[in-house]
């Protein structure tokens, strides 16, 4: 697997435990609240329906404490009492815990209102009459129930009429006779001296329009002059907001994060092991190459980056093995080829020295054709380092081809005739942009080795034609050719296809070697076919520009 994989996969691995761990940890969060809203939600009723009934009961929110704490128990909900004026009644929280801070207040809130509402609907009597006897009662009664409260003694209440509570007065009497008797003086004077009566209703809604419309403004009313006495409404709020829940989360979200973190260094040691390990083993076969050892390699495992970096070590440490190699042969060659020659230079130098031999215009022809040999063994080396190096000089500029090689044929003719072979031209006109000394030197360097190879009598075919966006040069000759075995080492430094021949049939050895540069560097290419017995042909191939 690519090791950009990888990583990507440890990312991915570490993001999507991240995520689910998140998501587990706000779903679980979520579910509570919900849970918990959804239960605070199911107590509303129950807690409103008990509040509504004490507040109607009793006449007052006093003595309230009581049963909001059994409420809060019996639901297991904070409960958060609060009249419309902005006084808090009672908050289960403030009971329970004193000392302590009190937590957010829930978002389930409920509406509690004790206050009766007056219906007159279907009465045949007349209703200002029946709503100020009813303003009257229930304002006495509220009085009556609101002390018999707060002195600690449960009022009694009765069946409502026009939805009006009506308490009794008889029951408290036989339980605590004194106080039942105090409380209903106190709330009978109380309430003498604000009696509202039937003229005071009748004023306030004129029978107008009889029938639902004053109905209605007499509940009005009713509703406005019991507001003093009535208990006031209120607001329950049920449950605690996420402040107070923030501590039950520590725990599952710690444990969320070392398992992130857990993952992720298990995948980071594992990943870091499958990197530094190779890495480690190339810095390793890295010092050794440059402390010279050649041989140095490393083992390629996968396909992955570190893989393909392995292996391209292992090419450049074949690359300059072999280098070092040719660059060893090639003093050896290069030894080998000058030893010989300056050898016999020196014996005849101190044969002519001590007097052994005579001089004469034969000898020093010999000698100096020996030293010219040497000289251009070594040009043709410089010119062969220069090329490799990419030092070699080019002068391009657009050549006709078929005139080049035109004097080509004219320059070696003069060769062709002396070794009695016949040499031919056949060219198309092909234009190309490179150097055209470089290029004669090219065709040159082949027409001399055709006209070694082949026998008197035999042919040398110069041939140029165009095919697509290449021009294509052929030197054929029909000569004795050159074996299957010996034809990869064509271009080779030194090398001769008969081995047997010396410096002066067979030429320095590094020709060939100079053509392929010559021709690669102008872009080209140059390929070798041959048949034993039948000749050997040199097929060069150089681009055309676009015009």
């Amino acid at each position: 697997m690519s090791f950009r994989l990888r990583v990507l996969g440890l990312v991915m691995l570490v993001a999507v435990s991240a995520t689910a761990a998140t998501l587990w940890l706000v779903l679980r969060q979520a579910s509570r609240q919900i849970d918990e809203s959804g239960a605070a939600a199911a107590s509303l009723d129950q807690v409103a329906a008990a509040l509504s009934d004490y507040g109607r009961r009793h006449g007052t929110w006093e003595r309230v404490r009581d049963l909001v704490v059994r409420l809060g128990a019996q639901t297991g909900q904070r409960i958060h009492l609060v009249a419309d004026s902005g006084w808090v009644l009672v908050d289960t929280d403030r009971e329970a815990r004193p000392d302590e801070a009190v937590r957010e207040l829930g978002t389930v809130v409920g509406y509690v209102n004790p206050r009766p509402t007056l219906d007159l609907a279907g009465l045949d009597a007349d209703p200002a009459e029946t709503a100020a006897k009813e303003l009257y009662r229930y304002r006495t009664g509220v009085r009556f129930a609101a002390c018999l409260t707060r002195n600690g003694v449960e009022p009694t209440q009765l069946p409502d009429r026009f939805g009006i509570p009506q308490y009794d007065m008889t029951a408290a009497a036989s339980t605590n006779p004194k106080l039942a008797r105090n409380c209903s003086e106190l709330a009978v004077q109380s309430e003498q001296a604000n009696r509202a009566d039937l003229a005071e209703l009748s004023a306030a809604c004129p029978d107008t329009a009889p029938g639902d419309p004053r109905d209605y403004c007499l509940a009005e009313a009713f509703n406005a002059r019991i507001a003093e006495v009535a208990p006031e409404p209120a607001r329950v709020i049920l449950g605690v907001g996420t402040e107070g829940d923030r501590a039950l989360v520590v725990g599952p979200l710690l444990a969320a994060a070392g398992g992130v973190a857990a993952v992720a260094i298990i995948a980071t040691t594992l990943l870091s092991h499958r990197v530094l390990r190779p890495i480690g083993i190339l810095t390793a076969a890295s010092q050794r190459l440059g402390r010279g050892d050649l041989t140095s390699r490393v083992p390629v495992r996968g396909n992955d980056e570190i893989a393909t970096l392995a292996r391209s070590f292992n090419r450049m440490a074949d690359s300059l093995q072999r280098g070092e190699e040719r660059q060893r042969r090639l003093v050896a060659d290069v030894a080998h080829e000058l030893r010989t020659p300056l050898a016999n230079l020196r014996g005849y130098l101190e044969a002519l020295s001590d007097g052994v031999i005579d001089p004469d215009p034969e000898l020093f022809a010999s000698l100096h054709e020996e030293a010219v040999l040497q000289q251009r063994i070594v040009d043709d080396l410089q010119d062969l380092a220069l090329a490799e190096a990419g030092s070699l000089a080019y002068h391009r500029a657009t050549v006709d081809l078929a005139e080049l090689l035109e004097t080509c044929r004219t320059a070696h003719r003069a060769g062709a005739d002396a070794a009695g072979v016949t040499l031919t031209l056949a060219a198309e006109p092909v234009t190309v942009h490179a150097d055209p000394d470089r290029l004669r030197q090219v065709v040159g360097n082949l027409l001399t080795n055709a006209f070694r190879a082949t026998a008197r009598g035999g042919q040398v075919a110069l041939t140029l034609h165009r095919e697509g966006d290449s021009a294509l040069i052929r030197v054929a000759d029909s000569g004795s050719g050159i074996t299957p075995e010996a034809l990869p080492y064509v271009f080779d430094r030194f090398w001769r296809a008969d081995s047997a021949r010396g410096r002066k049939t067979g030429g320095s050895g590094l020709g060939l070697a100079i053509v392929r540069q010559i021709v690669t560097d102008h872009g080209g290419v140059i390929r070798v076919s041959s048949e034993v017995g039948a000749g050997t042909t040199f097929t060069i191939t150089l681009p055309i520009p676009r015009s």
